[in-house]
């Protein structure tokens, strides 16, 4: 099999397809696809009120994703962790595309990543529209594309002293997963679920792309979290020229995170894991109120916890009031 055979038969799929050999990822025709798979370009069709929001994330075996793990599994990831960068921005994801590089041509695998990566392309309606493949050290590159109203993408620079920051959900469930990723799972007890559920969570990131759209009407900024609450946070407060202060009592944690270890071990991931990919975000004091109908209404999951400062810097503290030190917290890659 070559190139083109691979593409053809894993990633491109026409309206009459109805086989399950893995592949087929990407839907024809697609809402603002005019060619996507097959030719030197994809072209788009683009909207005058409209703005394209695009990003690009590089995962590499053995350092974003555990060696020889399910090929299925990784694709999920590759894709969802993209989409909630597009989740950020309160964009509506449009297309993306995949650069993917492999040891060896294992058909085995390409079942499991291609359908890895139809299952989240067709939950969140994003068609794979191009790419390449290429052979070497196993890593996979993905350029996803969205589109956002002209003028209402958020952006970390927007924060204003007296905002109230929040999250969409539980932290340092990712961070935990990946501590946990060789633990298997035996029986249905609690510790098996808590084990499964975080699995999970590492593996299958739900992007906050519904709420993103929701917060282009309340948020002043917004970041989603991979390298860790903090070290997120705080490229907030850099961009935006404010400080913040967190109450760590209220950062939001699962009953099975607290379950596989103890309250600090887990408000410690929560600051500092990373691989969460829920978003943190800013509210003007004038919207909260109708941000907090949201919450109730059930349209949108958000925790209240902290506030932005005058004063620089990021401080947290504990039940008592305290000050505890995170100095150097987060994911760094260099």
């Amino acid at each position: 099999m070559n190139e083109f055979a691979l593409i053809k038969r894993y990633f491109e799929r026409s309206d009459d397809d109805k086989s399950d050999h893995g592949g087929a990822v990407v839907q024809a025709p697609a809402q603002g696809v005019v060619q996507g798979i097959g030719d030197d370009c994809a072209v788009l069709s683009t909207d005058p009120d409209y703005e394209t929001v695009i990003s690009t994330d590089t995962l590499i075996s053995g350092v974003h994703f555990p060696e020889n793990s399910d090929s299925r599994l990784i694709a999920q990831r590759a894709l969802r962790v993209n989409l909630s960068d597009i989740a950020a921005m309160g964009g509506q994801p449009s297309a993306f595309l995949l650069a993917l590089t492999l040891p060896e041509l294992n058909e085995t695998w390409l079942e499991g990543f291609s359908r890895g990566l139809r299952e989240v392309s067709d939950t969140y309606s994003c068609p794979l529209v191009g790419g390449d493949t290429t052979r070497g050290p196993l890593s996979i590159t993905i350029s996803i594309l969205g589109t956002v109203p002209r003028g209402r993408a958020l952006f970390r620079s927007g924060a204003q002293v007296g905002d109230t920051i929040y999250v969409t959900g539980y932290l340092g469930d990712g961070a935990a997963g990946l501590g946990l990723l060789d633990v298997p799972i035996q029986g249905d007890g609690s510790e098996a679920r808590s084990v499964d559920y975080l699995q999970k969570r590492y593996w299958q990131p739900d992007p906050r792309v519904s709420e993103g759209l929701i917060l282009r009407d309340y948020a002043s900024a917004a970041i989603d979290i991979s390298d860790g609450l903090l070290a997120d946070l705080g490229h907030i407060l850099r961009a935006s020229c404010v400080g913040a202060e967190l109450t760590m009592a209220s950062i939001p944690l699962s009953a099975p995170l607290i379950d596989t270890g103890t309250k600090k071990e887990a408000i410690t991931l929560a600051l500092t894991g990373g691989d969460d990919y829920e978003l943190c975000f800013t509210v003007p004091i004038d919207k909260v109120a109708m941000l907090e109908l949201k919450v109730r209404e059930g349209l949108l999951s958000a925790f209240r916890i902290g506030e932005i400062s005058a004063k620089e810097g990021l401080i947290c503290r504990d039940g008592s009031g305290t000050v505890v030190d995170f100095s150097d917290a987060g994911y760094q890659h260099f």
